[in-house]
């Protein structure tokens, strides 16, 4: 059971967190463009597992012990961060088996649902930003006085309910603009413009 206080003060910071531009949703915006809503679910599947490990951890002390390792992090990041580059620049040169192809068929359709739950996986769990700021967030809305494996079950819920909205809205936004694009047959900027977001997560993820 929840503190409906805290519940009132916690779904709007997280909703705000959640919404606000960052590395997953620039993937789900960019895998929206490239191979649309319905393949880019599998990435979101990942990423959502990711985050709700990483709740469950900080709320639990895990994380302070993971934080203490960072090699972890740095390792998952450049691995993870070198890949998306190099899918990056396969796409901005509408080349690999994310690009769009000239005659829009069949665009991301060699890409596994595998591949995709990992690099949403990857994305979310590699991101000591993320495992700091649920430390920081999530203990506050915690009722001492009450059970805490129920009320963390619901942070939780609450949590990826409202990063899977945000994931939706960024992957539809994607391909919305794929629409736009492909009525002038611009698929080389499409590419482009996929392949430069997807470059700049791979970065974010490497560096950030």
């Amino acid at each position: 059971m929840l503190n409906l206080t805290l519940l009132a003060a916690f779904v709007p910071t997280f909703m705000f967190v959640s919404f606000t531009p960052g590395m997953c949703m620039t993937l789900a915006m960019t895998l929206g463009i490239t191979i649309g809503v319905k393949r880019t679910l599998w990435m979101m599947f990942g990423e959502l597992i990711g985050v709700g490990l990483i709740a469950a951890a900080a709320v639990l002390g895990v994380a302070a012990l993971l934080l203490a390792a960072p090699w972890v992090f740095t390792t998952f990041r450049w691995l993870g961060g070198a890949y998306l580059v190099w899918l990056g620049l396969q796409m901005w040169r509408s080349r690999g088996k994310m690009a769009i192809p000239e005659d829009l068929a069949g665009a991301g359709s060699a890409i596994s649902r595998r591949a995709l739950f990992s690099q949403g996986f990857i994305t979310a769990i590699a991101n000591p930003k993320g495992w700091a700021f649920f430390m920081v967030l999530l203990p506050p809305f915690l009722d001492q006085s009450l059970a805490m494996a129920p009320q963390l079950s619901a942070l939780i819920a609450i949590i990826l309910l409202i990063e899977l909205c945000a994931l939706l809205i960024y992957a539809l936004g994607g391909a919305t603009l794929n629409r736009l694009l492909q009525k002038s047959s611009n698929v080389r900027l499409l590419n482009r413009i996929a392949g430069t977001l997807m470059l700049a997560v791979g970065v974010w993820l490497a560096l950030g």
